[in-house]
C-alpha cells in the first residue's frame, strides 16, 4: 500500500513540475503574441510575468499536495512531520510573496480569492480579446473590397 501511495505523491510532483514546464511556455507565447500586437515591452513583460507567476503559484500548490501525501503515508515521525511543516512554510511564504508581486496586494485583502489556475485562464481569455480587437482594428483598417 505504501508503494501505491509513493506512485501517487510522485505523481503528483510531476504534475507540479509540468504546471511550472507548461506555464513557463504559457507565459513565452503570451508575451510574444503581446510583442507582435506592438502593445510594448512594458505590457509583455507584465503578461510574462504575471503569467508565470501564476503557473509557478499553481505548481508550488500541486507541490505541496504531493508533500502532504508523501508525509501522511509514511511511518509517522516528529523528524517527518517537521519536515513537512518546513517545506510547506517556505513554500507558503514564496506563494504569498509570488501572489503579492502578481496583484499588487496582500491575499487576505483581496475580496476574490484566485487561485494560479484561475489567474492563468485569465492570462489567456486577456491574449484572446487583445487579439480580437487587434483583428478588428487591422478589419476595419483595410479597404472595402466592395466599395468602389
Amino acid at each position: 500500500m505504501e508503494a501505491l501511495f509513493t506512485a501517487v505523491a510522485v505523481g503528483f510532483e510531476a504534475v507540479g513540475a509540468a504546471a511550472m514546464i507548461v506555464g513557463f511556455a504559457v507565459a513565452l507565447v503570451l508575451g510574444a503574441r503581446s510583442l507582435a500586437r506592438h502593445e510594448g515591452g512594458q505590457a509583455a513583460f507584465t503578461v510574462l510575468r504575471t503569467t508565470l507567476g501564476a503557473a509557478i503559484l499553481l505548481g508550488l500548490e500541486v507541490l505541496v499536495a504531493a508533500d502532504l501525501i508523501r508525509t501522511i503515508t509514511s511511518k509517522p515521525s516528529l523528524e517527518d512531520a517537521a519536515i513537512l511543516g518546513l517545506i510547506v512554510l517556505i513554500r507558503t511564504i514564496l506563494s504569498i510573496s509570488i501572489q503579492i508581486e502578481i496583484e499588487g496586494t496582500l491575499p487576505w485583502r483581496r475580496a476574490l480569492l484566485r487561485s494560479g489556475g484561475q489567474m492563468i485562464g485569465d492570462a489567456v481569455a486577456r491574449d484572446r480579446t487583445a487579439e480580437q480587437q487587434a483583428s478588428a482594428a487591422r478589419g476595419s483598417a483595410a479597404p472595402d473590397p466592395r466599395a468602389g
